[in-house]
This record gives structure tokens, C-alpha cells and sequence, in this order.
């Protein structure tokens, strides 16, 4: 646990008592807080209620009297659509409003770090797809290499749960644009960008509210070293607004599928070769065509980021390429859960948007496609240029055959249900090919998450194959 500092005597209110909000709670007592909270679940409130943690309806005026700090979990909105009663009632009382990251960042370094041979750092990665496998694979790297590591943020434990930092230890972060977007503290030492497309846009007011919350990971404060995707116009931006010139090589430039050739330190993948240059030459190569764990191009920029962050930190090319094959992929992330007679089974549940799924049919050759789900605000439209490598769709979902509609020049068959489409999948499926299931939509139509959704998924195709 990170034990808050700067808040020993205060009255501090907890709104949200789920995971990150638990945790935000234990650890403000720690620091000597007098914690009240409040979740809008009863079975969170009597969860809480039995930690000895005083409940308070925070929606109320008078619930503010003496507190000094809120501390909101993520999924809770607090400006859009609208903010939540509680949060609009702390600012109308002049509360501060804060989350578990801006307490982390402030609390973070302690005095034992002045007998440390080497000081502890954070690395923090933000973006729309690829951020969960760039942050494990980072933390993979680190922990092959012999280096102290810990993985939190959205993925893994809550970034207050996590334990103080020993000598030299690095702590990995993947953060949403949730928690980027209110923390009052962002200060890592290294910050990754991985890309932008459309997503979350009901909570930051549009694409510009989005990528400013995204953009907060890089301005407040300001990290040391900055590793940028800059395959889209918002990455272009980013970096250049973050360098100071062709020789600044703070800011170390990303991309899958284009050669880069202005910056003074770059990572790229073309074709399935890992390249990094470093002022006009190159450094390193690395074949990423037979890493199992990174699959398709979108893995390879998750790798070129991953490389690039290593490097800064002080890695070898050799250390990272070893740590690399050894890699095993992340549950529900291009994961390959089966093979046989030739056809290999892929759990891609986590493409949950049109953007990841694109980059999912990219990444094989003949797919038995799963798909369907609860459909995002856009449309399949941009899917469209993709359905080259699908021998079929099988779509899934309470709406389906409006699903099915969008997909047009491939055949596809209306399943419904999990079971259904990995039954018919299997029966049609030939030697060579894959069976991928990237649904391109939201889950919540048939399961409580993505995981459950994968975990569904993977129980079936066990079941069909013995």
C-alpha cells in the first residue's frame, strides 16, 4: 500500500467504493485521514461498512461540512454527460476534487528514496488501443532483465495498492482518459502515447475532449521523456508540441508501417522488422514476424513503444528482443488460446471498437470472424476496408441481423450466441485458417465485460475441441 501523504487530520470523502475506491480508502487511513464515503450500490456500501469505513450520503449539502478533499473513482463522470450529484455538491461547497492518481503522484516519493543507489521511477501510457499490452509488455521486459517492476494503473492492482518502492524500481502504469483527465498530479518520468481514435466520447464532450484528456499526461508537470504514436494527426501534434527540434531526443517518435526519418530518436515497425534509429542511423533491428505473444501490426507498434521506453531506461537491444519472444500475450488481447488440424483460435475480446478491430482483421490471413455485440456511436463503415481476410462472419448479440447489415461483400451467418458461432466456426473451419473473435462492439448486450465475453469464448472452443 501507498500510504496518501499530506493528508494526516483531514476529513477526505471516497465517492465510488469499488475496486480503486476501496483501495483509495485504506490508503488514506494509512496516511491518517479521517475517511467518509459513499457508493451509489448498497452491496459496495456494506462491503465498505464492514472495513469500519463511516458512510455518507456525499450527495447531500451538509455531507461537505469539514471535509477537505473528494477523491472520485474513475468510471464515475464528473463534468459529461453531466456530473454526478455528489461531485456537483463538492464543488458548490468548494470541495477539491481529485482521483486515486493525483493522490499516487503526490505520494509516491518518500525520504527512504534518499538512501537509495537509484532513484524509483514511473512510467506512465495512455492512448485509445494497445495500451494494456504496451504496459505489460513493458513490465515484462523489465522483470526479464533482472529489474524491480510493478504493474497498476487499469490494468493489474489500483496504483495506491500497489507496495512502496524499493531501490531502482520502476512502476509501470496504463492509465484511461478517466484518470488522466482529473488527477491533479501527472508527474511520471517516462509518458507513452499509443494512438487516438474515437472512443469514451459521451464523457469527454467529443474527440477534442478526449484527446485533451489524453494530452494532461504530458503537460502537467511534463515527463522526462516522452515516447509518442504518431501514426495519426494527434500524435503528430503531441510530439511536435512536445520537441524542441530535429535534435531533441526527448521525445522518441512511434510508428507501424511508415519509415521515420526527421527525429533524432525513433522506433518504427515495416513489414514485421522492428527498426530504431538514433540521429540519422540505425541502432537496432529486431523480426517481430514469428513473436508469437505481439501478433499484426498493431502489436508491433504495442512492440516499437514498449522498445522504445526499455531503451530509455537504460535496456539493451538484445535484453528486450529475448524478453520480447518470451512474452506470452495478454488474456482477451489477440490472445491464441487453441490450434488444431490447422486452424489456430484467437481471443480478441478486447476489441471492443471498430478502430481495434480493424486492426485485428489486419493481423491474420482467412478468418472465421466473430463478431457482434452492442454496437459504439459511429457505425461499422470504417470495418469496411478490412473484410478482405474474412472467409465469414459469424455475429453474435442481441442485435445481430442489423449487425450483419453493415458488413457487406462477405458472407455471414446470424448466431446469436457465443455457443452458436464457435459451434458453427469450428464445423466450417480448414487448415490454414483462423478463427478470431473480435467483436467490434461493446459487451453489455450479453455479459457484465469484455472478459466474461473472452472467458465465454474460450470455454467453448475447449468444449468443441475436446
Amino acid at each position: 500500500m501507498i500510504p496518501v501523504q499530506g493528508v494526516e487530520g483531514k476529513c477526505v470523502a471516497v465517492l465510488g467504493l469499488g475496486r480503486s475506491g476501496l483501495a483509495t480508502a485504506r490508503a488514506l487511513r494509512a496516511g491518517g485521514a479521517d475517511v467518509v464515503a459513499w457508493d451509489d450500490g448498497a452491496p459496495a456500501r456494506e462491503k465498505a461498512e464492514g472495513e469500519g469505513i463511516e458512510l455518507r450520503d456525499l450527495s447531500k449539502a451538509k455531507a461537505w461540512e469539514g471535509v477537505a478533499l473528494l477523491v472520485t473513482s474513475p468510471g464515475i463522470p464528473h463534468l459529461y454527460p453531466k456530473p454526478h450529484p455528489a461531485i456537483a455538491a463538492a464543488r458548490a461547497a468548494g470541495v477539491p476534487v481529485d482521483n486515486d492518481i493525483g493522490l499516487f503522484f503526490r505520494s509516491f516519493a518518500t525520504r527512504e528514496w534518499d538512501s537509495f543507489d537509484q532513484r524509483p521511477k514511473v512510467v506512465a501510457v495512455t492512448g485509445s488501443n494497445g495500451k494494456s499490452t504496451t504496459s505489460a509488455l513493458i513490465h515484462h521486459i523489465l522483470a526479464e532483465s533482472g529489474r524491480p517492476t510493478q504493474l497498476a494503473g487499469n490494468i493489474g492492482r489500483g496504483v495506491l495498492d500497489i507496495e512502496p518502492a524499493r531501490d531502482g524500481e520502476v512502476v509501470v502504469l496504463e492509465l484511461s482518459s478517466y484518470q488522466t483527465d482529473l488527477a491533479r498530479a501527472l508527474t511520471p518520468d517516462v509518458a507513452v502515447f499509443t494512438n487516438l481514435s474515437p472512443d469514451h466520447l459521451d464523457r469527454h464532450g467529443g474527440l477534442g475532449g478526449y484527446f485533451a484528456a489524453k494530452r494532461r499526461l504530458f503537460a502537467e508537470g511534463g515527463p522526462d521523456r516522452a515516447v509518442i504514436g504518431i501514426d495519426e494527426d494527434e500524435g503528430r501534434y503531441l510530439a511536435n508540441q512536445l520537441s524542441e527540434g530535429k535534435g531533441d531526443d526527448r521525445v522518441i517518435e512511434v510508428s507501424s508501417g511508415q519509415k521515420l526519418e526527421g527525429a533524432a530518436w525513433s522506433v518504427f515497425a515495416r513489414k514485421g522488422f522492428l527498426a530504431e534509429w538514433r540521429r540519422g542511423r540505425q541502432v537496432a533491428s529486431v523480426d517481430l514476424r514469428d513473436v508469437k505473444g505481439l501478433p499484426g501490426a498493431h502489436n508491433h507498434q504495442n512492440a516499437c513503444a514498449a522498445w522504445a521506453v526499455a531503451r530509455s531506461l537504460g535496456l539493451g537491444p538484445r535484453a528486450i528482443e529475448a524478453a520480447m519472444r518470451s512474452y506470452p500475450g495478454l488474456p482477451h488481447r489477440s490472445q491464441r488460446i487453441a490450434e488444431r488440424d490447422g486452424v489456430a483460435f484467437v481471443n480478441d475480446s478486447k476489441a471492443t471498437n471498430v478502430d481495434s478491430a480493424a486492426k485485428a482483421l489486419q493481423a491474420f490471413q482467412k478468418i472465421r470472424w466473430i463478431c457482434g455485440g452492442l454496437e459504439k456511436e459511429g457505425g461499422l463503415g470504417p470495418l469496411v476496408p478490412f473484410l478482405g481476410t474474412v472467409v465469414k462472419g459469424y455475429v453474435i448479440g442481441r442485435e445481430a441481423a442489423g449487425f450483419a447489415r453493415q458488413l457487406p461483400g462477405i458472407e455471414t451467418e446470424i448466431c446469436t450466441t457465443m455457443a452458436r458461432a464457435v459451434e458453427r466456426a469450428v464445423e466450417e473451419a480448414k487448415p490454414g485458417e483462423t478463427v478470431l473473435l473480435a467483436p467490434a462492439a461493446a459487451s453489455f448486450d450479453q455479459y457484465d465485460n469484455f472478459e466474461k465475453r473472452g472467458e465465454d469464448f474460450a470455454a467453448e472452443v475447449r468444449r468443441h475441441l475436446g
